[in-house]
């Protein structure tokens, strides 16, 4: 069995209109959302063991937050330029190249990308997820290599205004 977090990063800023997109920072309400999401996470299981993510400062912050509510060492956080500006194939090929010893795996980036590659390795019809979404899924193989040829199980969908039961 392999696990796999999706993670959209948090709300960025937009407040200065002449920075690159790439450097955009966390807005207040990321700031806020990124820690309680990293709360859920914490109380999760499995708890991944490899955090991947995209290169854009919003994504860095988003799983640097995360990394730290599950005393995952920051200092093995892989920034992946190719999910900035990815396409699904490419995340799907990211996943692809995962170690087969690593059972649970957490990528950090972008939409609309992780929208469509959530509900193609899902078979969910998402139209849309929230800044600091987290899909969980999971798929009956030991082969990250094969995670595009089973379907994968959608174990929860979480987002900061998600209410909790």
């Amino acid at each position: 069995m392999k696990t796999l977090y999706l993670v959209r990063h948090a709300k960025s800023s937009w407040n200065n209109a002449t920075m690159s997109d790439h450097a955009r920072p966390l807005n207040d309400r990321g700031k806020r959302d990124a820690p309680e999401m990293g709360k859920r996470l914490r109380q999760r299981k499995p708890q991944p063991t490899i955090i991947i993510c995209s290169s854009a400062v919003r994504a860095e912050t988003t799983a640097t937050i995360l990394a730290e509510a599950i005393d995952y060492p920051i200092v093995n956080l892989n920034i992946d330029e190719r999910l900035y500006g990815a396409e699904a194939t490419d995340v799907i090929a990211i996943i692809h190249e995962l170690d087969n010893a690593t059972d649970c795996a957490m990528l950090v980036g972008h939409n609309p990308t992780f929208t469509h590659v959530i509900n193609a390795l899902s078979g969910s019809q998402m139209e849309e997820v929230p800044t600091c979404s987290m899909a969980i899924l999971r798929f009956s193989t030991d082969t990250w290599s094969k995670i595009d040829q089973v379907q994968g199980e959608l174990l929860d969908f979480d987002y900061p205004k998600k209410v909790r039961t």
